[in-house]
């Protein structure tokens, strides 16, 4: 793995309706994200956050049931920008989110850069939502949509191209609730998606192994878009879409440390803490800790 890593900062709550998720990259960098990557002798470089247009007051788009449309593509073209750079400079870009709307910004960015990219959406929701589907018009229920080209123009656009991903190069861990339009897509994109119930049947290993050896086949590099909400709340109650029966701690664990073994990470988000929904900064500390597992951190 790269051992020089940028990390950038994305400070958006704007893809969704409850506040206080834009803090996140603050308390995971005060959880100590810095310290425990430069333990492991990575060549650490902040590069601060992104700036943030922030709208007078929250609005819907008129043409559109999307909410912050024109706020969000700032913020993916600004953060699509800011990757590219980062990639250029080889470095291997770190995001902190912020909603998982980012993911718009930051897979613009990183696509780009590889012929055939795949993605690891570790998470308890697809994000497959397009403004037809979506029940809420939250535009962090639509990146993944988005990277394969479904959606507004303003947002499958960023970065002057799209698609961005392949559905064959996509695979999901850690579904537990889907939308009915986003289980119609899956089944005809074929998208491979682990649900709990495949977890639970499995086991994370065979799930991680299966990944691997799936992605490894047909991409030249991998992005990790991990949701925070993608883990149990009882170890993640920092989130703003908490959903129970979820992976656990040592699940993900392992699940990191295996990705970590196969080298085959080339990009990673971290998305959705909400210190204002947490206990004591636990799920931002849980977020540096599978950090640390991604990146080669050992027992022993």
């Amino acid at each position: 793995m790269n051992k020089n890593i940028s990390i950038i900062g994305v400070p958006v709550d704007l893809g969704q309706t409850r506040r206080g998720v834009d803090m996140g990259p603050s308390a995971i960098r005060y959880a100590g994200v810095v310290e425990r990557l430069e333990a492991l002798q990575y060549d650490i470089e902040d590069l601060g956050d992104i700036e943030i247009k922030r709208p007078p007051r929250r609005e819907i788009a008129a043409d559109t049931n999307l909410k912050n449309l024109k706020e969000v593509a700032d913020a993916s073209e600004r953060l699509a920008a800011k990757v590219d750079e980062t990639i250029k400079a080889n470095r291997f870009p770190l995001v902190l989110g912020g909603d998982h709307s980012i993911a718009i910004g930051s897979i613009a960015g990183i696509s780009k850069h590889y012929e055939s990219l795949g993605v690891i959406w570790y998470d308890a929701h697809g994000d497959l939502n397009t403004a037809e589907t979506s029940p809420s018009g939250n535009i962090h229920g639509m990146p993944l949509a988005v990277c394969l080209g479904l959606g507004h123009p303003d947002l499958i656009n960023i970065a002057g191209y799209n698609p961005k991903v392949k559905p064959e190069n996509i695979v999901i861990i850690g579904a537990r609730s889907l939308d009915d339009g986003e289980r119609k897509l899956i089944r005809e994109k074929g998208i491979r998606v682990y649900t709990m119930h495949e977890v639970d049947r499995m086991g994370m290993t065979a799930v991680i192994e299966e990944t691997i050896s799936y992605l490894s086949a047909k991409t030249d590099g991998v992005h990790l878009s991990l949701d925070l909400d993608g883990l149990d709340p009882s170890d993640a109650p920092g989130v703003g879409t908490p959903v129970i029966g979820g992976l656990s701690y040592r699940e993900s664990h392992l699940a990191m440390e295996m990705l970590a073994e196969a080298n085959i990470i080339t990009s990673a988000e971290f998305v959705e803490v909400n210190p204002i929904l947490d206990e004591k900064n636990k799920t931002a500390s849980l977020a540096v800790a599978l950090m640390g597992s991604l990146f080669g951190e050992k027992l022993k």
